[in-house]
């Protein structure tokens, strides 16, 4: 007996994968694509990525985070735990709109954890080891689960597939929690370069595109995530009915 998407292939499933594929696939492009186009663009103030970090932090009255220089492309980070905002190569040295609207993105997270208590940032660091545990278990508990089920027909199997669906919700919403963190993040990033005047209107704009695109990949990310969920909640539905 064949699972329909799981052992079996078919063509909706082959269109499904191509999906989980493509969605990411498109989501990194758009990012590259408008990275790469706006880290070209020098800003009118001339300030760099640094520069742009430090005086958002210094508006905001932050004084306990660093930014440091990065070693890889668009590895732009926030971390909390060490209070350090580490700012890829370019983005850290150069004077240019992408590194402008990055820098200021990454400060909005600062602003989330130091100034304005933003709960879903909270909430997403709660996740944190929960959507870990999820995404190294869920996968291992449903296969095995389901294989004893098809193969075996235990009823152990469909037991153990649930509770790897159970771990893997923990993974879903850390993706779909993270959606709030970012828009909000790239929103005080925006509030922040137009009121202290690092911007003119027209570079607001071309920041703005910057940041949707790089928050198209957060998107894909929890689309793909729940795409998979619901997937493997049918496969187990359809496999219990079999079973039955």
């Amino acid at each position: 007996m064949m699972i329909p998407g799981f052992y079996g292939i078919s063509g909706t499933y082959l269109l499904y994968l191509a999906l989980i594929m493509l969605i990411p696939l498109w989501a990194q492009f758009k990012v590259k694509g408008t990275y790469n186009r706006y880290k070209q663009v020098r800003t009118l103030s001339g300030l760099t990525g640094k520069e742009v970090a430090e005086a958002i932090l210094q508006a905001n009255g932050i004084t306990d985070v660093r930014v440091v220089r990065g070693e890889v492309e668009l590895s732009d980070h926030y971390n909390p735990k060490e209070n350090v905002v580490v700012l890829s190569p370019i983005v850290y040295s150069q004077p240019t709109v992408a590194s402008v609207a990055i820098a200021a993105h990454e400060i909005g997270h600062v602003i989330q954890d130091k100034v304005a208590d933003y709960k879903p940032m909270r909430w997403r660091h709660s996740l944190v080891p929960l959507a870990n545990l999820g995404g190294n278990l869920s996968m291992i508990l449903i296969i095995i689960g389901l294989s004893l089920t098809v193969a075996l027909k235990l009823g152990v199997g469909i037991t153990m597939a649930w509770i790897g669906v159970f771990f893997m919700l923990f993974a879903v919403l850390f993706q779909v929690v993270t959606l709030p963190v970012e828009f909000d993040a790239s929103k005080r990033a925006l509030e922040q370069v137009t009121e202290l005047g690092i911007v003119n209107d027209q570079e607001h704009r071309h920041c703005k595109k910057v940041l949707t695109a790089a928050a198209l990949t957060y998107v894909a990310a929890a689309v793909v995530a729940l795409m998979e969920l619901i997937r493997f909640v049918f496969i187990i539905l359809q496999s219990s009915s079999n079973r039955d």
